[in-house]
């Protein structure tokens, strides 16, 4: 009985995420929300507050354009949320609480401890060419937004390089996935072999860098490229096939390919990415095939769980050798799947978000 009323008892910390996109998005899904339960066994309250909702995603992807009034109502409704912040203990921004404002006005909108968390090169945004005529105001907008958070946490060493050269107090907190939802099933026995990609409509002509070697092995035998929530490219000799991005089907459909892939430009934006396709097919126990940018070099150990590759001939020879070896794509995808519960799992990062946080409460 006394054990029961310590436990009622005892406070919980709360904590505001402010996130950019709905759950829709990867980034909000993987970042915050799937940190809740595994953040409340801990005695932690995550609530997630995003400023763009899954229907602007909607809208967004399909190219439609989103009314002004929908996005005031936007804007009004974080700044609800804003002037309730003191409720809470800390709060974790993901990349930015609004865009096109100021990094220094946007640096002292929380008076509350936060952590500044981010899974892409954001810090490039406002330097890019679609944001020429302001990028004058705001080409360094992050800098003083992560000089003045409690602490950092980056998707990858790019970005906890570039973190900590502006706050010593940055983290490594890789995207990581549940792996007690990410199975390996067994897969659909079918005559083609099944090269895969999973992402979004933005990254989807990245597959445009692998038609050209998908074309040639498809002069000699049957090849299918599944693309899930993108745009697949048309290739010649290839049955391509498109499907819809569901949450509930994704695990299953990534199991239900022989290879996955992940071809990347060599550009800075995509230096500072998190190889999140990769650790979402390598959790599913496939071989995989990447372009050596960013992280992508560090979760692909060349010959072990896949190969790293970079001219067409390299990508032709890759995909030829895992499509002709059943065992050793069984032997990658076995040591694939090794590698992302020793690093890339929720339940390795859980704790490390879990210690950040306290120690956040414990010092403020």
């Amino acid at each position: 009985r006394s054990l029961l009323v310590c436990h009622w008892n005892k406070k919980m910390i709360k904590v505001l995420g402010l996130a950019l996109y709905g759950d829709k998005a990867a980034s909000t899904r993987y970042r915050l929300f799937q940190y809740k339960s595994l953040l409340e066994e801990s005695g932690i309250e995550l609530e997630v507050f995003s400023l763009l909702s899954n229907e602007y995603l909607v809208k967004k992807f399909n190219g439609e354009r989103v009314s002004l009034l929908v996005m005031l109502v936007s804007v009004f409704n974080r700044i609800k949320i804003l002037l309730k912040q003191k409720k809470y203990d800390c709060a974790i921004v993901y990349c930015e609480i609004f865009p096109l404002l100021p990094g220094w006005i946007e640096s002292r909108i929380l008076k509350i401890p936060y952590i500044y968390d981010f899974d892409d090169a954001f810090y490039l945004k406002y330097q890019s060419k679609r944001f020429q005529f302001i990028s004058p105001f705001l080409a360094n907008k992050f800098l003083p937004v992560i000089k003045r958070a409690y602490c950092v946490t980056a998707g990858n060493n790019t970005l906890k390089n570039y973190a900590s050269s502006i706050n010593e107090n940055t983290f490594l907190l890789p995207t990581a996935v549940d792996t007690v939802r990410y199975k390996v099933l067994k897969k659909t026995v079918t005559n083609a072999l099944t090269v895969g990609w999973i992402g979004s409509p933005s990254t989807a002509s990245y597959l445009k860098g692998i038609s050209k070697p998908l074309s040639i092995l498809g002069e000699s035998q049957d090849v299918r490229l599944v693309v899930i929530g993108g745009k697949a490219p048309c290739i010649k000799n290839v049955d391509v096939i498109e499907l819809p991005w569901n949450e509930d089907d994704e695990v299953n459909e990534i199991n239900n390919f022989d290879i996955g892939v992940m071809p990347l430009p060599d550009s800075p934006w995509e230096r500072g990415k998190c190889g999140f396709k990769l650790i979402q097919y390598m959790a599913c126990g496939l071989p995989v095939i990447a372009s050596p940018i960013g992280v992508n070099s560090e979760i692909v150990e060349h010959g072990v769980n896949g190969f790293l590759v970079e001219t067409d001939e390299e990508w032709e020879s890759s995909l030829r050798t895992l499509m002709g070896d059943p065992e050793l794509r069984h032997r990658m995808g076995q040591a694939g799947r090794v590698k992302i519960e020793r690093q890339y799992s929720l339940q390795v990062t859980g704790p490390v978000l879990t210690s950040v946080i306290k120690s956040i409460v414990k010092g403020s």
